[in-house]
């Protein structure tokens, strides 16, 4: 296998299990309240950064596949 394929996909899977842990938090843990410099974080931006890295690793899976032609 190509380095770059293999590069593709370890970045694919790394983005997806962020995105994953970016939902948990939405669905599974919405009252644990995050602290970042003393101000509680909304969910909002988790939403937003799971829907971002959802979308990086769909796409580098599918940079990393091989067209059929």
């Amino acid at each position: 296998m190509n380095s770059q394929i293999t590069a593709l996909r370890i970045g694919g899977t790394v983005f997806g299990l962020m995105g994953v842990a970016q939902l948990t938090r939405v669905l599974v843990f919405p009252h644990v309240e995050v602290i970042v410099g003393g101000y509680p974080m909304p969910l909002w931006p988790s939403v937003l950064a799971a829907l971002f890295l959802g979308g990086m690793s769909i796409w580098m899976w599918k940079v990393s596949s091989p067209v059929n032609k």
